[in-house]
């Protein structure tokens, strides 16, 4: 056997083997942080129901200024959806609001079109804490096809984007308590007739 032949069946070999390693890998990845925000549960929801709010505390809005952003159906609530097509690090995609249960819940079909397809399940849910605070879950969830197990085995996916809902939810709750601060200063209409 020449040495070329030798060199082209170890390489087969290694290939082969690193299918077989990746067929074995996770068929779905789960990615899930919380932060604590001192502020009601409605004026946290107000930010997670509304795309349009989302500019002010999306880590990936700041990653590209210039991304082009489409909204359609409804302001808000389910059928609600943003488009959005940017630069290498956001890439092109599609949220669409799919639940809502205000204010403790909504949830996103997330589509990820570059630079690579793939579909996911985002979630927020609201915990109140007393009437001044909530515990805010931000989740994600997906399939990994062949292509997903394979990045999967050089890039753990719960480290890269948990950085990114880490960086978001710190964002939402500076918005947020900058919210609520500003509802609690202001007196009530009745206060005010008087």
């Amino acid at each position: 056997m020449s040495t070329l032949k030798k060199v082209l069946l170890v390489l087969a070999i290694g290939i082969g083997g690193f299918a077989v390693f990746v067929a074995t890998r996770p068929d779905s990845y789960k990615v899930e942080r919380t932060a604590k925000i001192e502020a009601p549960a409605d004026v946290v929801f107000a930010q997670l129901d509304n795309f349009k709010a989302w500019s002010e505390w999306s880590p990936w809005d700041k990653l590209d200024p210039n991304m082009k952003k489409t909204f359609e159906g409804p302001a808000q609530g389910v059928g609600a959806s943003y488009s959005w097509q940017g630069n290498d690090k956001v890439g092109k995609g599609k949220m669409t609001v799919t639940e809502v249960t205000p204010p403790t819940a909504i949830a996103y079909r997330l589509e990820f079109i570059e630079p690579f397809a793939s579909v996911a399940q985002t979630r927020f849910s609201v915990k109140p804490e007393g009437d001044k605070a909530a515990a805010v879950t931000w989740a994600m969830e997906g399939k990994n096809n062949f292509i997903g197990k394979a990045f999967g085995v050089f890039m753990d996916m719960d480290k890269m984007i948990g950085k990114d809902f880490d960086k978001g939810l710190g964002s939402l709750k500076t918005i947020v308590e900058a919210e609520a601060a500003k509802r609690a200063a202001t007196p009530p209409a009745q206060a005010i007739a008087k």
